[in-house]
């Protein structure tokens, strides 16, 4: 995949992922690794690796997070192909924030 090819399929997870409606942002983790870099870009939230995507997030809290994490997962395997994909939950927050 080339370095265009790699940023638009991290531009189309992120897309796919934080319209979830208990994802309340994407996270990069706290020491920033889970981001996709390319040209002058940076995607927040997605790592696109060539063993998978990984993808960091704040989710509402209210339901399981297993369950969130799959959305995740099922929302992202759309876009991230045959490798899989990792759901980092970076926090939980309450209410609509």
């Amino acid at each position: 995949m080339s370095g265009t090819e790699v940023i638009e399929t991290a531009r189309r997870v992120a897309e796919r992922v934080a319209a979830l409606p208990d994802v309340v942002e994407l996270s990069a983790g706290p020491y920033g690794t889970i981001a996709t870099l390319g040209a002058g870009v940076r995607v927040k939230g997605v790592a696109v690796r060539d063993s998978g995507v990984e993808v960091g997030v704040v989710v509402r809290y209210g339901r399981p997070l297993p369950d969130i994490a799959e959305e995740v997962r099922e929302a992202a395997a759309a876009e991230a192909g045959p490798g899989g994909v990792h759901v980092s939950v970076e926090d939980v927050v309450a209410g609509t924030v």
